[in-house]
């Protein structure tokens, strides 16, 4: 039996999450969400944790009197949703946040000793080395959700002591605008971006695969989780999401990981580790699939991609800008305020205004997020 809180419990990770803990049987401690009080009423009368949490303080006030009669304890606001990270009697906390608003609650679970089964990108991106560091003095794991960091992970679960890593791949579907010139992407729509080919996920993390800054993203987090040099992880766009990442050995020797594009298959083993269970999700079957295609990603065109790979080479707090960046841009074109192209404009030109600074704090984090946020709201 396994005690299991989920931190972004309405979102698309949040929910089969919880798909997979029904099947399993698994015991749920805390839920947490944004301002979804309806959904959260749902997951609470089935599930009956000891808590709940919404970041929203009027979705929360509006959840205490749908759930009275039912014993959940419900809390408010960021620090709620840390203390259900961190409370007692959870062994595996899934932190399916979406944004920088997932990192206090990582620290906090981890501050508690908790494994973290994560599916936060910001928390790593951000968050660098105050979370592998915590990790490391509390001797608790982080085990990642992520398709491709999954991937990698179960790839390197069979490497000999000795072999050296020369290279992790990761795949990326290349998103709804794979093959676009930078003309032809000038006055694409929301709606256009929100027309993902194999994943069905959140508006935001949506978005940042057509700009492909979600690839950017999970760059960065190879580098904390793997501890490798950014040079040494490699990116190759893969169309059918079969194929969920490699890694390659010193004797050019390439390993991967394949499965159908469902993402309880790494919250299962995430879940489960390090045991295999059978899944809910179907069985691969090759010939059906027909062909693996794959090619090399358009610099040019998904500049994000640069732009990572830049931040996380200056390291410091050029990873935590760029992401704040990002987030607002991001949001700023899906409320039709910017065009699409403006995003990845944007996010270069916050890099201007970030200080040198090697060793950092959660607050420096937050204050450089708050700036780059400013910052891109006075370019518009």
């Amino acid at each position: 039996m396994k005690h299991v809180a989920i931190l972004g419990s309405t979102g698309s990770i949040g929910v089969q999450s919880l798909d997979v803990i029904r099947k399993r049987g698994y015991r749920v401690t805390a839920l947490a969400a944004h301002r979804s009080a309806a959904e959260l009423e749902k997951q609470v009368r089935e599930f009956r944790p000891a808590c709940a949490a919404m970041l929203d303080e009027a979705a929360a006030a509006e959840l205490r009197v749908r759930v009275a009669d039912t014993g959940t304890r419900v809390l408010s606001g960021p620090e709620g949703v840390c203390e259900c990270a961190g409370g007692q009697g959870t062994d595996v906390v899934i932190n399916a946040i979406v944004g920088l608003a997932g990192l206090r609650p990582t620290l906090r679970a981890l501050g508690e000793q908790k494994t973290v089964a994560l599916a936060n990108k910001e928390t790593l991106v951000a968050g660098g080395h105050l979370v592998t560091g915590l990790a490391k003095q509390n001797d608790v794991s982080i085990l990642p959700v992520d398709s491709e960091h999954s991937a990698i992970f179960q790839c390197l679960e069979g490497r000999p002591p000795h072999s050296a890593l020369k290279r992790i791949i990761l795949t990326a579907s290349g998103g709804p605008f794979f093959g676009k010139s930078l003309d032809e992407l000038r006055n694409v729509s929301v709606e256009d971006a929100l027309r993902h080919p194999n994943w069905a996920m959140g508006a935001k993390i949506t978005v940042d695969s057509a700009t492909m800054f979600n690839k950017g993203l999970e760059l960065i987090e190879a580098v904390w989780l793997f501890s490798v040099p950014p040079e040494d992880v490699d990116v190759v766009v893969h169309r059918e999401s079969i194929v969920h990442s490699l890694i390659e050995y010193d004797d050019n020797s390439v390993i991967a990981q394949l499965g159908l594009p469902d993402m309880r298959i790494p919250i299962q083993y995430a879940l489960t580790y390090p045991e295999r269970y059978p899944s809910p999700v179907g069985q691969l079957n090759l010939a059906a699939v027909g062909k693996l295609t794959f090619f090399e990603p358009d610099y040019e065109v998904f500049d994000c991609l640069n732009i990572c790979r830049e931040a996380i080479a200056r390291s410091g707090l050029f990873p935590a800008a760029v992401n704040g960046a990002n987030e607002q841009a991001n949001q700023l074109f899906r409320e039709g305020k910017i065009p699409f192209l403006k995003i990845q404009e944007l996010v270069r030109a916050v890099m201007e205004i970030v200080p040198e600074k090697a060793e950092f704090s959660v607050e420096d984090v937050e204050s450089i997020d708050s700036a780059a946020r400013e910052f891109v709201n006075s370019r518009i």
